[in-house]
């Protein structure tokens, strides 16, 4: 959630970043006056309870034949000090409530409006051409013995798919590829849980508008998680981290589910768009003052990958109604995919500020002492939907794919992706 410092310093800031979201400016005036009732309901409580404790001193002090009327008044008082506490407790959760339903206030710079209106950064590659009519992934992961749909739909129904044979090496291949590029640069290695529990899910900002693409399992209380960013993001909650010497890293290996809610019909074909997936997830844990910086190191490593990979890729700086609550800032890396003729997602980066943080309970020691929020980022290294522009982009005219040169050593040496007879 928001600093509700700056939401009583600079609310006409929050109203801005509301405004280019989308999103109601309404929201942070009832957050406003939210919190007005609750620190209006504790003084009222905390009054009360120091005018019982001085009281309590008085009986206690009084001679035996005033003791009886007072304790009828001590009695009545502690009757108005429950109540006061429950007014402030209630107070305080429905400001809980309120500021929960303000988004991130988004970072200088980031677009307004809605998912067409990001603003690219960069291209970079060159588009890939062919002298002969090019298959799209599903056809040439059929041909090649790579992806069964067919079969995935049997076992588990539509958007589920197996990887097979040199598909499913070909994930693995570049899981450990992105592993070791985390590896070299200080990132530690997890293989998270993929079931969290529901104050760890609504900490991340996961329960908003996108909560109906969460699996959910009621017998047990928990979620089955849609990126190991959840995980992580939990992982270090409730503690004081010391940041002083740069970024806590992480690279989270798991599987990933999603509903696609809403997603009927689109990008049914293939395995753009599926219900579980296999992911490599980066993680910053950084002092605040550092988040942007870090931000544009993720990116980076990111772009090493795609360029490893020999794919045409361009960077854009998503719009603010685009961003998840969540996030500052968002950068997408979109890889060009042949056969519709258009780019696709392959990679976000966020950058969360301490947004995750303050709800998480995740702090740093401040050089006065004290504790304060810390800022967390998250962005994708590799996932399963990298498939789909590594197979078109690199496709022969008799169904073959050349493996790109940077992960031939992690599928022993393999330089060419053959058709099954």
């Amino acid at each position: 959630m928001i600093d509700p410092q700056m939401l009583r310093d600079a609310p006409d800031l929050i109203k801005q970043s509301q405004r280019a979201r989308g999103e109601s400016e309404t929201a942070v005036d009832d957050a406003l006056a939210a919190d007005t009732t609750r620190r209006s309901a504790i003084a009222a409580f905390e009054n009360l309870r120091a005018e019982q404790n001085a009281f309590g001193k008085t009986v206690a002090k009084a001679p035996k034949d005033e003791k009886k009327e007072l304790v009828a008044q001590a009695q009545q008082l502690a009757g108005r000090v429950k109540e006061a506490q429950a007014a402030s407790t209630e107070a305080d959760a429905a400001f809980d409530t309120a500021i929960r339903a303000l988004g991130n206030v988004i970072i200088e710079g980031v677009p307004s409006g809605g998912e067409e209106n990001f603003a690219t950064l960069r291209e970079v590659g060159t588009r890939p051409s062919f002298d002969f009519e090019p298959l799209d992934h599903a056809d040439l992961g059929e041909k090649l013995g790579a992806i069964d749909i067919k079969r995935g739909t049997k076992v588990s129904g539509s958007r589920f798919y197996f990887l097979r044979g040199i598909g499913a090496r070909l994930e693995l291949g570049l899981m450990n590829m992105a592993l070791d590029l985390t590896l070299r640069n200080d990132f530690t290695p997890l293989i998270t849980p993929t079931l969290v529990r529901p104050e760890v899910m609504a900490g991340t900002g996961f329960l908003g508008a996108h909560a109906d693409e969460i699996y959910y399992l009621p017998a047990d209380d928990l979620y089955l998680t849609g990126t190991s960013e959840v995980a992580l993001a939990g992982y270090h909650a409730d503690e004081i981290l010391d940041v002083t010497d740069g970024p806590i890293r992480y690279a989270g290996w798991s599987t990933c589910y999603r509903r696609e809610a809403g997603a009927a019909g689109k990008d049914n074909r293939g395995i753009l768009r599926v219900h579980q997936f296999n992911k490599l997830e980066m993680f910053s844990y950084v002092h605040p003052d550092q988040a942007e910086q870090e931000h544009l190191n993720l990116v980076a490593l990111q772009e090493t990958m795609m360029q490893s990979l020999e794919l045409n890729y361009r960077v854009i700086d998503v719009a603010a109604g685009d961003l998840g609550s969540s996030a500052a800032r968002k950068f997408d890396i979109e890889a060009w995919v042949p056969t519709q003729g258009t780019y696709r997602e392959l990679s976000s980066t966020s950058n969360c500020t301490t947004f995750q943080a303050r709800r998480l309970d995740t702090r740093y020691r401040t050089e006065s002492g004290k504790t304060a929020p810390v800022a967390t980022l998250n962005g994708t290294i590799a996932t399963t939907r990298w498939l789909v522009a590594i197979l078109e982009t690199h496709q022969q005219a008799d169904g073959s794919v050349v493996v790109p040169a940077a992960l031939r050593p992690y599928l022993g040496g393999l330089e060419v992706m053959e058709p099954v007879s």
